[in-house]
């Protein structure tokens, strides 16, 4: 049984380089962000950072200035099998209604788990919040992150492409969509 009391708002950073992967490295999730938002009164919750060990990339010059995460940071994480196992555990993630802004953070969950055969973290139900932001406006395309938080008259609030951050930010938004 899915709750509907509570969305499990996630963001992921990933590993990335300023043109395409070197030889043999792939993308994959370094962070983790997550923020619990409550339904009833549109309360965020405290934001969160999983830090994840990368297994077959390295933290490029280029993911560094964009995340501010550095290759020691994230070689201090936990495995992906460990984050994933985290979410099931601390935050019931399995059961309930989760969200991201696009599909970015579900696809490559969803990659990695079958790549690493780790059990997807998640339930059924999932929010692009991007999509819902873009038609709850009236948009005629879908908007970014910081674009959407403009257009609602607020600021960013933290470090932009920092997954507890951005997830902070994502939840802002979703929570004015519910109220909405």
């Amino acid at each position: 049984m899915i709750a509907l009391d509570e969305v499990l708002v996630i963001d992921v950073e990933s590993t990335c380089w300023e043109g395409s992967p070197p030889p043999g490295e792939v993308s994959e999730i370094i962070e983790i962000g997550i923020c619990p938002l409550e339904v009833a009164s549109g309360k965020r919750g405290e934001r969160r950072s999983v830090l994840v060990r990368p297994s077959r990339s390295s933290v490029s010059p280029f993911c560094t200035s964009l995340t501010t995460l550095t290759a020691e940071q994230v070689s201090s994480g936990v495995s992906f099998a460990e984050a994933c196992s985290l979410l099931r555990k601390e935050f019931r993630s399995d059961r309930r209604v989760w969200a991201s802004y696009g599909d970015y953070d579900r696809k490559m969950f969803e990659r990695q788990c079958a790549d690493f055969g780790v059990r997807y973290p998640f339930g059924p139900r999932h929010v692009n919040v991007k999509t819902l932001f873009a038609l709850a406006h009236a948009l005629p395309r879908e908007v970014g992150m910081a674009e959407a938080v403009r257009l609602t008259g607020r600021r960013i609030d933290g470090t932009h492409h920092r997954g507890h951050d951005d997830a902070f930010n994502i939840a802002g938004l979703l929570a004015g969509l519910i109220r909405r």
